[in-house]
């Protein structure tokens, strides 16, 4: 400081001036620097300065945003980051009464004390701070300035009585959004300003205020420092405040900094209490109305020559008391807090040893905690970053990417957008820091474009929560009794006078809910009097959709897009069912019709296509007698019949009547008469929905997953759920038809009175652990014994993990018992599966049956082995060799049971034979009828096999003979 350098103190009330004043000052000098309290006065002042100068010569440094220009003259900076040393010839101090402020006072008492221009030094603030800085600057001169207009106490005021541009000031987050959500309902709308929000966010919320979208302001204190609005009144929802540590009352120059907002330049001003704050004591007013307080008499300090030898020797340095009487030692900080955390980790101390690392660590310990999580937590990530820089010299590239990119998010409520944005400002800090990035430019430009992302998506999320611009509108307009303008866009969203108060959800009109009385009447007159003509075009836009537009769900419904436009009803019959359409009776008769005319069209063509070999069946003209009556049968079980319901039909058709049914598609199997074609998904989803419908379900069930072999079985389902999706109800599992009868083909050459095991095709097929494979057979009528047995390894035996060959293929049948006839549908030969090896789960395929899928199986358990003592040794082994016990394997015996009488209904739906005179428990299911003398009645009771084994080439044999399979066994037991 030169000798002919002025230091001069500019005090007085609010609304004098004196910021404008220091910005007129310093662009007089070739150079200057000011500190401001607020980065967001600091962007402020910024844009002022540029908008004179250019952005060539203005510099803007705050803790997360620094702009440096190459021919910098002027710098514009936040308290905390005015830069020390830069001999600038003027410089100025805004809000210098901060000094006082128990947690940043510090700072600014710094700034008092040892901060000046070469030329010129101002300190701007309130008049309280007269006698500190006579006492601590004597040469400081004072400059006194008035205010430009009056500032009036008007008392209490409930916020439904408000008047326009007005500010309401809460002192927590939900209380301002309380206040913006009540004023939201009543006035239309607010803006919102807290001291949290970016400068972005700031902005764009002050613009709906500045501009006249909306009449009224919300904000926290942040908008007693200096921010320059338009506001009229100021009223307080309260007179309290959490200081960080503790609720305490304003005091009156808090408050008047605060009510001081209300009247700018030569406007008056009110201010009063809303809400639940008790009415101001008439003392306070009038100390407010007339800018008398009491003086502040000390100042908080924290000893700037600090010393960083060792971190002990900081600490004590930052401790120091002031020898000024005036001067009070500053409680402790969060970066000192942070310090004394830190240091006092063994890691951390072994690596500050010296005087470069020691300020390294207090540079680091002097980020701010902005995401205000916990103590904890912020001294835990301010380690990880001392960690970092004092290892590689800065903060690895990848690391910061990791953290940048977890809050690169847009979406979320404010909540958390706000939470984002607090932690964007700690990375926004690390990345200001010179030399603690690889490539400073980069992370300034990738962390500022972060905030303004996060910045932008809040403002909307705040517009969108508390503006309710179509209210305000709206009553404007009624107030104006002017028509409104109503109109409806390519989407169905209607808006009236460009606000939207409803969408068209296809044919019906689904009004905004948040409209009320008078609102909305009139949003339902404007909407109806848009919707009219847009009926007509839809309705013909309909008609001319392509099916692949429409759809159906599971429950009936028929859709349009995502719109529903209609739902299925009983018909005449299952595969004829009529809809009935969602219509506004305000649309008219004829685009109803329209509508149900698309409609009945697409399910009828939609059921002509799924249904085809089912609707040929019936349409064949060729088809007489018993198979006609089989074939309408077989329409009306919509493709799927269990073959016990049929048993006595099925024998009465002969091979020309059997072989002119399966041209069609037709299979006769041993437990289900079914069309292979109709148990693709597609099909299968849609009759489903037609079963229900035609039974009068009031929840449609769901079709299973598509290409499964088994699936869980459903215990509330209603009776012939499984069959209408294709499946047989078998234990705890429903295994599909299709996979049933060639399940059946291998059982059948099986000796089911003497018992046998599961072969590897059978679990291949079905997908299944041993376990769950005996769960199935027990459903189908067999005994499983379970057993176990030492595991003989035969010398070629597989090594555990290869893969593994299927012992043989599975031959497809085209029917249970009957000659394939011309024309049949048969099953393509699927590559079977290992029994060991999961097959993989496939949808139906378009054409054929599926192959083998299902989901995997489960590992069977391996039996545990036990222990052995380390005394026993077997005959012939050495002492020290070890010797293990014999493996064990878990096997079942499955052998023909006699179904339990409890069961006897569902065994004789599944297929299986009532129980009668003459027919003893246990043996072999035979197919075909009893002759007249009884004979098989030594049978077993069980499901009935309705087919026989292919005619030996010697001899034919009748298929419905009843001693066929017996002399098939007679002859493979020779």
């Amino acid at each position: 400081m030169t000798m002919s350098s002025q230091v001069a103190a500019v005090l007085g009330p609010t609304n004098t001036g004196k910021t404008h004043y220091a910005i007129e000052r310093m662009l007089g000098h070739r150079t200057g620097i000011i500190g401001l309290p607020l980065r967001l006065l600091a962007r402020e002042v910024y844009d002022r300065i540029v908008a004179i100068r250019g952005p060539s010569v203005v510099a803007l440094v705050t803790g997360e945003e620094r702009i440096v220009p190459p021919r910098t003259q002027y710098w514009v900076c936040t308290v905390e980051a005015m830069p020390e040393g830069m001999g600038t010839d003027f410089l100025a101090v805004d809000e210098i009464q901060l000094c006082a402020d128990p947690e940043r006072g510090h700072v600014f008492t710094d700034r008092l004390l040892r901060a000046r221009g070469t030329h010129e030094t101002l300190f701007l603030g309130s008049d309280t701070m007269r006698g500190p800085i006579q006492a601590l600057v004597p040469e400081a001169r004072f400059i006194r300035r008035e205010r430009m207009s009056q500032l009036v106490y008007s008392g209490g005021k409930k916020i439904s009585r408000m008047p326009p541009r007005s500010a309401i000031v809460g002192f927590s987050v939900d209380n301002v959004y309380a206040i913006a959500e009540l004023i939201r309902r009543q006035k239309g709308g607010a803006a919102v300003v807290m001291g949290a929000l970016s400068p972005r966010t700031r902005n764009a919320q002050v613009a709906l205020y500045q501009n006249g979208e909306v009449d009224y302001l919300v904000a926290t204190d942040a908008i007693g420092m200096g921010l320059n609005l338009d506001i009229d009144h100021v009223a307080f929802s309260a007179l309290t405040k959490f200081d960080g540590r503790r609720m305490r009352p304003l005091a009156p120059n808090e408050l008047a900094q605060i009510a001081g907002r209300a009247g700018r330049g030569m406007s008056h001003g009110t201010f009063g209490v809303t809400g639940e704050a008790r009415p101001l004591d008439e003392g306070v007013a009038q100390a407010i109305m007339e800018h008398r307080f009491t003086p502040l008499k000390k100042l908080n300090w924290r000893n700037a020559a600090l010393q960083f030898g060792t971190c002990d020797a900081l600490i004590r340095s930052l401790e120091a008391g002031p020898q000024n009487e005036h001067l009070v030692r500053a409680r402790d900080a969060d970066d000192l807090l942070a310090l004394k955390t830190l240091s006092a980790i063994p890691e951390v101390s072994a690596r500050a040893s010296d005087g470069v690392s020691v300020r390294l660590l207090w540079d680091v310990c002097r980020i701010p905690d902005f995401r205000g999580i916990s103590h904890g937590e912020h001294t835990s990530l301010l380690q990880r970053i001392f960690e970092h820089l004092f290892e590689q010299g800065r903060v690895p590239d990848d690391w910061l990417a990791r953290q940048i990119r977890r809050i690169d998010r847009t979406d979320g409520d404010i909540d958390a957008l706000s939470k984002r944005l607090a932690f964007i400002r700690t990375w926004t800090y690390v990345a200001q820091r010179k030399g603690w990035t690889a490539d400073e430019s980069h992370w300034r430009a990738e962390t500022r474009a972060v905030e303004d992302r996060v910045s932008d998506a809040l403002h909307d999320r705040l517009t969108q929560r508390f503006v309710d611009r179509r209210t305000s509108v709206l009553l404007r307009r009624l107030k104006q009794k002017e028509a409104l303008l109503a109109d409806v866009n390519d989407k169905g969203e209607v808006t009236v006078e460009g606000e939207f108060v409803g969408k068209l959800e296809g044919f019906r009109f689904k009004a905004d809910k948040s409209a009320a009385g008078a609102e909305e009447k009139a949003l339902k007159a404007a909407s109806l009097q848009a919707l009219a003509p847009h009926f007509h075009l839809m309705a013909d836009r309909f008609y001319n959709a392509p099916d692949s537009e429409l759809d159906f769900t599971e429950q009936g419904g028929l859709m349009w897009g995502s719109s529903a436009v209609g739902k299925l009803v009983p018909g005449s019959e299952p595969l004829k069912p009529q809809v009935d359409v969602f219509v506004d009776e305000v649309a008219g008769p004829e685009v109803t019709q329209k509508v149900q005319r698309r409609l009945q069209h697409f399910i009828d063509r939609k059921i002509a296509a799924l249904f085809e070999p089912l609707i040929g069946l019936q349409r064949d003209d060729t088809l007489n007698g018993l198979a006609r009556g089989f074939a309408f049968r077989m329409v009306e079980a919509m493709g799927i019949l269990p073959r016990a319901d049929v048993a006595q039909e099925v024998k009465d058709l002969d091979q020309d009547a059997r072989g002119s049914l399966r041209k069609h598609g037709l299979r006769f199997g041993q437990f289900t008469v079914f069309m292979p074609l109709l148990l693709k998904p597609a099909p299968t989803r849609l009759r489903l929905v037609l079963w229900a419908l035609a039974n009068g379900q009031s929840d449609f069930p769901e079709a299973p997953p598509p290409g499964l072999v088994t699936v869980p079985t459903v215990a509330d389902a209603p009776e012939g759920y499984h069959t209408m999706c294709g499946y047989r109800a078998a234990g705890t599992r429903a295994i599909r038809i299709d996979m049933l009868e060639r399940l059946a083909d291998m059982l059948r050459a099986e000796n089911s009175r003497a018992g046998f095991e599961a072969k590897p095709d059978m679990l291949s097929i079905t997908g299944m652990t041993l376990e769950q494979f005996a769960d199935l057979m027990g459903g189908l009528g067999y005994n499983a014994e379970r057993g176990e047995r030492e595991k003989v390894k035969p010398v070629d035996a597989v090594v555990p993990g290869a893969d593994t060959t299927p012992i043989s293929d599975d031959i497809p049948v085209a029917d249970r018992g009957d000659m394939p006839a011309p024309g049949a549908v048969t099953e393509e030969p699927g590559e079977p599966v290992p029994a060991d090896v999961t097959p993989d789960v496939a949808a139906i395929p378009d054409e054929g049956v599926a192959p083998i899928a299902e989901t995997p199986a489960e590992p069977e358990a391996e039996p545990a082995v036990p222990e052995q003592s380390e005394t026993e040794i077997a005959p012939g082994v050495a002492a020290d060799a070890e010797v293990a016990g014999p493996e064990t394997e878990v096997f079942f015996t499955f052998t023909w049971g006699r179904p339990q009488n409890q069961n006897r209904g569902r065994n004789q739906r599944a297929g299986g034979k009532p129980q009668g005179k003459g027919r003893p428990q246990g043996g072999k299911p035979q197919g075909g009828k009893r002759n007249d003398k009884g004979r098989g009645g030594d049978k077993a009771k069980g499901p009935k096999n309705f087919s026989a084994r292919p005619p030996r080439p010697e001899k034919k044999i009748d298929p419905d003979n009843p001693f066929a399979a017996a002399l098939m066994g007679l002859r493979d037991n020779k």
